[in-house]
């Protein structure tokens, strides 16, 4: 069970021994601090919390430094998966963990919120083709078209139909990205393709 909390810095490219170039995202990885390992018994569920990034003192409440040991922009929670053979009796509290704790070659799950688009038509939001640009259509390219009728949904617009409205900044989780390079003195960790987001945005890695 390998997890940790990076920041999206962007991407580059990097050659292996043959000259063959590979897109990578760099991930700044801020050590994190282990501030709870919750059990089944007290707990009702196992997991492992972590937080990362600190910050002011007064931009968290009292109750939160008490509970995490200190004042820290991150707290997240990671559960081993079930039927993964995964377990929680490796970690302690007040425990570290940095980018050592994968290694090149190592196949990871990602996590992040992705680019927000604000309000965006159905050409762009869900890959509409439009109207032919000709036989005098002029201010309709774009449109829609029809999103009801037809007696079936009953004179009303179904539910889920696709329309305009806001796109992005969802939660998108890839799989089966592999980890190109650990640089452990700088803290960086190079995942293979991409990763969802802008830059700044929290990445969260685990392992498969």
């Amino acid at each position: 069970m390998k997890f940790i909390l990076g920041t999206k810095e962007g991407m580059t490219q990097v050659f292996d021994a043959k000259g063959v170039a590979y897109p990578v995202t760099v991930l700044r990885v801020t050590p994190a601090k282990v501030t709870q390992v919750k059990q089944s018994e007290k707990d009702g569920y196992e997991a492992v919390q972590i937080a990362s990034g600190e910050q002011k003192a007064h931009r968290t409440t009292r109750a939160e430094r008490g509970q995490l040991g200190g004042s820290y922009k991150h707290v997240t929670e990671f559960r081993p998966r079930s039927g993964m053979n995964e377990s929680v009796a490796s970690f302690a509290k007040d425990g570290m963990l940095d980018a050592s704790v994968f290694a090149e070659g190592d196949v990871v799950t990602v996590s992040a919120i992705s680019k927000g688009k604000g309000f965006q038509g159905v050409v762009k939001r869900h890959g509409f083709h439009g109207a032919p640009k000709s036989h005098g259509v002029k201010d309709m390219l774009r449109a829609p078209g029809s999103i009801g009728g037809g007696g079936r949904a009953g004179g009303r617009v179904a539910k889920g139909m696709r329309m305009a409205g806001r796109m992005g900044a969802d939660r998108v989780t890839v799989k089966n990205l592999k980890v190109i390079a650990v640089n452990k003195d700088a803290n960086v960790l190079l995942i293979g393709g991409a990763v969802p987001g802008r830059k700044g945005t929290l990445v969260e890695v685990r392992s498969i």
